[in-house]
């Protein structure tokens, strides 16, 4: 395993689990098997609505709690102070834990400011390792920094070989905020696992594409959290680590980069509309 070290001094893993529309009834199963693979990193939130899933799965897995690394996240209804608060206390209930390892903020939208002002209050009283954001914007991103007092470890955003957030790292990079990408393999767009480049250099290291491209990831020392609910996929997400793209190779990959996302902009007046539907 690779790890990254956050800015407060707490070790990351750079691989890990993602259980993003992780059916709550498999979630149990999945985490177990994702553990017995390998993976000590596990990513939910509560919006997925399956963090007891999680939290059992933790609690049957043998392993010592300071072994495993668990991230939410606090979803846009539960924003504010006091309700951001309630809702950490909740989650650590489901999570079966009396801390969790990264909390972040899901979306930033409404009182983004009151949750990460009950954020740092979590992190000071040690119930969060470490406190971040999720999907925050370099504008954002900025004024939150600016006027917070515990600066975000952690700004898990929409990262792949198309969309390689090269214009956020550079604000993020400045105040020592890890990316962390969500859509590793792009949910499949844009042709992901035909793609000639991919597939090309993935040979040369008989690899497939989807291990390629979160190699390329690792390399750039972004942290990538893969979801999938078959454990041969898991196993195969997991053999990342036993080679190393050129500098020829990285270029090749970096040259995919689009710029923009594949699913949504935050910045889209009807995509804010859409986030506000579902609160």
């Amino acid at each position: 395993m690779e790890y990254v070290t956050l800015n407060n001094g707490v070790k990351m893993p750079k691989l890990g689990y993602g259980v993003f529309q992780t059916p709550p009834e498999d979630t149990r199963r999945c985490v177990l098997e994702a553990i017995e693979t390998g993976y000590r990193s596990i990513d939910t939130a509560q919006a997925y609505g399956n963090e007891e899933g999680v939290g059992n799965a933790l609690a049957e897995c043998g392993l010592p709690r300071e072994e495993l690394f668990i991230t939410t996240k606090i979803r846009i209804s539960n924003a504010g102070f006091e309700k951001a608060k309630a809702s950490i206390e909740t989650s650590l209930k489901k999570l079966r834990t009396d801390y969790v390892d990264l909390l972040l903020i899901h979306q930033p939208f409404g009182d983004y400011y009151g949750t990460y002002r009950a954020m740092e209050e979590a992190y000071k009283e040690k119930t969060a390792r470490a406190i971040g954001v999720s999907n925050f914007y370099p504008d954002r991103y900025l004024d939150l920094v600016h006027f917070s007092q515990v600066t975000p470890a952690v700004n898990q955003m929409e990262t792949h070989v198309f969309f390689q957030q090269k214009n956020a790292r550079t604000y993020m990079q400045k105040h020592g905020t890890q990316l962390m990408s969500w859509g590793p393999f792009a949910e499949g767009k844009n042709d992901f696992f035909k793609n000639p480049v991919l597939n090309e250099i993935g040979a040369a290291h008989k690899k497939t594409a989807a291990q390629t491209a979160l190699r390329f990831l690792l390399q750039k020392d972004v942290i990538v959290i893969p979801k999938s609910v078959h454990r041969e996929r898991m196993e195969e997400n997991f053999q990342v680590f036993d080679f190393t793209l050129t500098d020829e190779e990285l270029k090749r990959i970096e040259e995919l980069d689009g710029g923009k996302s594949l699913f949504f902009s935050h910045h889209d007046p009807d995509t804010v509309e859409w986030f506000m539907s579902i609160v």
